[in-house]
């Protein structure tokens, strides 16, 4: 029987500004099994980040349930959301959020540096096994101003494996990059998901939609649809295909 990572039931989300009332999400269910891969979709304002800010810890819906691996999220108080959160959420941001004076391998290290059960040895290890998982086992003392955008991502999204996540949550992780390194970033996803990681990332492309295993589709603060991708799109194919004039590799 599937293991439920993320279920939601009835999530609302209200925001008072004033004297008017804005309503981000209106009454939002959704179950995602472990070893699942889903994008996210909708126009700005439908209410897809606002669900992926609650999903990630970082917000609190106004009304309804949210059970991430088990656990009602609500019965956490701010402290507990957060060390809850640094357990079991691999974060990827759009803007790669690295700090610039900090080394590929420090970047990735710092998820762990909290966890007083892990010595600075395992978490030099840990780090290092992490980038090299990405293809940048020999880029760990690079700086970001020394990285292209595609290795940036790479270091990001080896940061948000270091903890060993039950879940990877990725905003917008191809909105910066070319097509090209978006499909390589895709090909590190499928990958990663192959071996059994699960994924949610949001998305208004739907060319990087379809390298999920379903899309679920916002408006106005409701899921209008819900359903595997049709003709889904292999990463490694599509870097095959594309013009050799378009190459800019990493």
């Amino acid at each position: 029987m599937p293991t439920s990572i993320i279920s939601v039931k009835d999530l609302v989300k209200t925001y008072v500004m004033g004297d008017l009332e804005v309503h981000a999400l209106r009454g939002v269910s959704l179950d995602i099994n472990q070893g699942e891969y889903v994008a996210i979709m909708g126009a700005s304002g439908s209410g897809k980040s606002t669900l992926m800010n609650i999903l990630g810890c970082l917000d609190r819906q106004t009304k309804g349930v949210y059970m991430l691996d088990g656990v009602n999220v609500n019965t956490y108080n701010r402290n507990q959301l957060a060390e809850f959160r640094g357990k079991k959420i691999g974060f990827i941001f759009q803007s790669f959020n690295l700090l610039p004076r900090t080394s590929a391998l420090e970047n990735v290290e710092l998820p762990l540096l909290y966890n007083r059960a892990i010595s600075s040895k395992e978490r030099k290890e840990r780090a290092f096994s992490a980038l090299k998982a990405v293809g940048l086992g020999e880029r760990t003392e690079s700086m970001p101003n020394q990285l292209s955008g595609g290795m940036q991502q790479r270091v990001a999204i080896a940061r948000s494996l270091v903890n060993d996540p039950v879940v990877i949550m990725a905003d917008e992780p191809t909105g910066n990059l070319d097509t090209r390194t978006s499909f390589e970033i895709m090909e590190i996803f499928q990958n990663l998901n192959a071996k059994g990681s699960t994924i949610v990332m949001v998305t208004h492309e739907t060319d990087i939609a379809q390298f999920a295993i379903t899309n679920v589709v916002f408006r106005d603060g409701r899921i209008i649809a819900n359903q595997a991708v049709k003709a889904r799109k292999n990463a490694t194919e599509e870097l095959k295909n594309l013009p050799v004039d378009e190459d800019d590799r990493l």
